[in-house]
């Protein structure tokens, strides 16, 4: 059943560029048939309702996150003084990449695009956009969970909060650094053509002006619910209200400043609907059949995640590798002795475990340890956590969740499709008249000679040569 899939990804890469007038007025119609296809199977063929429900609560963890983002950011307007030297733009650049993992890349994005433009005005061209897809839409959020929505949803699946930022920074700091330096001559080709007379004429009447300060404090809310799990929903409707409250206080001319409409975001809501949806069949399949990978190492998680980002939204690519990861290297035996266990001794007795898993759970029990939470919560692990903990607590394991991680957030900047917040951004850029290149434009002229040359130094600096199999090879000894 993964025909709906196949067919919502083909509709996504192909549609826009050969009946884009057609799918602009039809895509919602389109991709929520698609997802019916998908639902009608689990529920009626397969008969199971409980596979839907999770799914549906994780959809609805995810666009609670990047919607309230959206809305708040929304109402938050900036105006940026001075000239926008190459220097200036770096600077930029680089507080959009920290903001991002504060903000989301959504709400980063939408925060500062505008200001991005404006302050280019006079020499705007395809580079400006696209390296602000590159850097604030994608690269930039790599650091925490809110930074990107597969990031996100590994945080819903178990990966600690902080895992991230603790493990992935080199990474970050690595690429960040790449694509900002070519941003840089780039920049400077490009300022060095604009007349003196000119610059100073289209920048000397700007001013700095902030407005709708007050949603900072609907963004904080956002950001302590990130870390609320229990009761269930509270997070997502603190998230949501967080965002009526910003939408009300908000002035009418702030939003109209910024050109706020909720177009963008009904449509990734829709789009991700059909995707999570059709996902599940795909999902379902590679955790079952991630034997057939033999052994899979780093790198091939990392080309393997980031090549089908390229292609389909980052966040569904993210959660196929993670299963296919758990199929591989963590089975439902193993971690079932793992809750047994620590069920039974916890992480403080000094019982050794035995049986043929005997090796993976010692790892947890250590890796536990060593935790500042140490055993909290460790007696009420369900089998998705338990998963998760195998994975952690091997090494070689977690490097290949670093490359999964990496992979599908960095690799989301190679087309307009990758990532959700690409597509705001390009419709942003063409509303304000700016130059934005055409799909294949993109990767011909700013994916292959700029995200290529960053995307293998990451491999060879951190994934090449990193097996996947470990001491325990497909989730046992």
């Amino acid at each position: 059943m993964a025909s709906p899939f196949i067919a919502l990804l083909a509709a996504l890469a192909l549609a826009p560029l050969f009946f884009g007038a057609w799918w602009g007025r039809h895509f919602g119609k389109v991709t929520l048939l698609l997802a019916a296809i998908s639902l009608g199977y689990y529920l009626l063929v397969l008969q199971a309702p409980g596979r839907v429900m999770r799914t549906g609560m994780e959809y609805f963890s995810f666009i609670a996150l990047i919607g309230s983002l959206f809305v708040i950011s929304g109402g938050i307007h900036i105006n940026v003084k001075g000239e926008a030297t190459p220097a200036v733009n770096v600077l930029f650049l680089i507080v959009g990449a920290l903001l991002a993992n504060v903000l989301g890349t959504t709400g980063a994005s939408m925060l500062l695009i505008r200001p991005w433009l404006r302050m280019n005005k006079y020499r705007l061209t395809a580079h400006h956009v696209v390296f602000f897809i590159f850097v604030v839409a994608n690269v930039g959020g790599s650091l925490t969970p809110v930074g990107d929505p597969p990031l996100f949803l590994g945080y819903l699946k178990g990966v600690p909060f902080w895992w991230v930022l603790r493990n992935c920074a080199p990474m970050w700091l690595t690429g960040i650094s790449i694509l900002l330096v070519f941003f840089y001559f780039v920049d400077r080709r490009n300022f060095l053509r604009a007349p003196r007379e000119v610059r100073e004429r289209e920048t000397h009447h700007e001013e700095w002006r902030f407005q709708g300060l007050a949603n900072l404090g609907f963004l904080a809310v956002v950001l302590l619910a990130v870390f609320v799990n229990h009761p269930p929903f509270l997070r997502e409707f603190m998230m949501l209200g967080a965002a009526a409250g910003s939408w009300f206080v908000t002035r009418k001319e702030v939003h109209q400043a910024n050109d706020f409409s909720f177009g963008p975001i009904k449509e990734v809501g829709v789009i991700f609907a059909g995707i999570f949806a059709t996902m599940m069949p795909a999902l379902d399949w590679l955790q079952a059949h991630a034997h057939l990978l033999g052994q899979p190492t780093a790198g091939l998680f990392f080309w393997g995640s980031g090549a089908l980002s390229s292609v389909l939204d980052n966040a569904p690519t993210y959660l196929s590798f993670l299963s296919t990861e758990f199929g591989a290297f963590a089975s439902a035996d193993t971690s079932a002795a793992l809750m047994d266990y620590l069920k039974v001794h916890g992480t403080g007795g000094h019982a050794a475990a035995s049986g043929p898993y005997a090796g993976q759970i010692a790892e947890v029990v250590t890796f536990l340890r060593s935790q500042s939470s140490g055993a909290k919560d460790c007696l009420n692990l369900n089998i998705q956590q338990a998963r998760m903990l195998l994975i952690l607590a091997n090494p070689l394991y977690a490097t290949c969740l670093k490359a999964i991680s990496i992979g599908s957030v960095f690799f989301g900047a190679n087309t307009y499709i990758g990532n959700g917040p690409n597509f705001m951004v390009k419709a942003i850029a063409d509303q304000q008249k700016a130059h934005t290149p055409t799909f294949m434009g993109y990767i011909w002229r700013f994916t292959l000679p700029f995200m290529l040359p960053m995307l293998l130094v990451v491999w060879l600096l951190f994934f090449r040569g990193c097996g996947g199999g470990g001491l325990y090879p497909m989730g046992g000894p």
